[in-house]
């Protein structure tokens, strides 16, 4: 991004930002002018700590696809834009799971390591801190078909899992043009759940498990021109992102089959309705297995009605509301929640979470 354009964001931004800190109208003048003086300069500026915490909450209200928005102000915001060594990155980040995880009752947090300047660009390579492997096999995939690429290039590095359903992925970072490094997560810093029933007795022979916290880790933040592009954060989880997707999906761990079986339900017709019977009780599974383990989790419906509080405060404020209505609408029962009867508009509005390119591809790791 060029000097204009920063310091055209930079001054929307600023505008933003400071209004509803509310500070003086002075104030704000005099730092435009300091970010002015610091672009000429340097074709760049940094972020107060109160900014960059404000716009890190910014990013999450502006989020489109996130219904979980009303809780944006609780974000905790961690800086760690000092840090150019992989080793001290990690550290941060294991210290991030521990203090995000709160052994359960999760935190919304976010890190922020360096902004993009020139060459300097810090990446985590991991989709999320904590994923699953996924492992291919004469058979079909062993794990999570998500992480097969990535797993393929973490054993290309030297990392060696155990080849089982849910091994827990390294973390992998990369520092400018260095090499890449991996990181095992140190021992009993992820929390798993390991998934039961309230009245299957039979379900826990499944063998099912996930991980606590999504934490969101291949995004960038931008706020006012300035590329945050490793700033790991997570919320806690809705229910259905575990029970009606990630082990539901028929691309993902695909348990719905087993499931059925272990129910006894007729597979042999779509109109028994076993998927949908299955579905409902793989969710009741994931909910009541967070809950009996004093894991933070929402289920669809109470987040639905959440983000239509949040979309009353937006009205009342009088801040227009953006959304992509086919990512707030859960996956499962979307009908019986306030979300699916409106529309939204999908406006993207700065500060904002963007996606990046992977820093590795299918043909490097072969």
């Amino acid at each position: 991004m060029i000097a204009t354009e920063i310091l055209k964001e930079a001054e929307q931004f600023i505008s933003v930002c400071y209004t509803e800190l509310d500070k003086p109208d002075e104030e704000a003048r005099n730092r435009l002018k300091e970010i002015e003086q610091s672009i000429e300069k340097t074709g760049s500026y940094e972020h107060t700590m109160e900014e960059l915490r404000h716009g890190a909450r910014l990013a999450w209200r502006n989020s489109n696809r996130c219904i979980g928005r009303l809780f944006w102000q609780s974000l905790e915001v961690r800086d760690a834009r000092s840090l150019q060594d992989a080793d001290q990155i990690a550290e941060q980040i294991f210290n991030h799971i521990n203090y995000a995880t709160n052994e359960g009752r999760v935190r919304p947090t976010i890190t922020v390591f360096a902004s993009q300047h020139g060459e300097r660009k810090i990446r985590i390579w991991n989709h999320q801190l904590v994923r699953y492997a996924g492992y291919e096999a004469a058979d079909g995939i062993v794990g999570d078909p998500a992480s097969v690429e990535f797993t393929r290039a973490c054993t290309a590095m030297g990392w060696l899992g155990a080849g089982t359903a849910f091994d827990v992925l390294p973390l992998v970072i990369q520092v400018n043009n260095e090499p890449a490094r991996w990181y095992e997560l140190p021992e009993g810093l992820v929390k798993e759940v390991p998934l039961t029933h309230p009245d299957i007795e039979r379900f826990d022979e499944l063998g099912l498990r996930w991980y606590a916290v999504p934490f969101i880790s291949d995004m960038k933040l931008e706020i006012g021109g300035i590329s945050y592009t490793a700033a790991p954060f997570n919320g806690w989880y809705m229910g259905t992102e575990i029970g009606a997707r990630n082990l539901a999906d028929f691309n993902r761990y695909n348990k719905l089959p087993e499931v059925a079986r272990l129910m006894g339900l007729d597979m042999s017709t779509n109109t028994s309705l076993w998927k949908d019977r299955a579905l409902t009780e793989l969710n009741v599974a994931v909910i009541h297995s967070f809950k009996k383990h004093g894991v933070s989790i929402v289920d669809h419906h109470t987040a639905a009605e959440q983000f239509m509080r949040f979309a009353q405060q937006e009205q009342n404020i009088g801040r227009p509301l953006t959304g992509r209505w086919s990512w707030l609408i859960p996956p499962m029962s979307p009908s019986t929640t306030p979300v699916w009867h409106r529309g939204f508009d999908n406006t993207e509005l700065k500060p904002a979470y963007r996606y990046q390119k992977t820093p590795y591809t299918r043909d490097d790791y072969k």
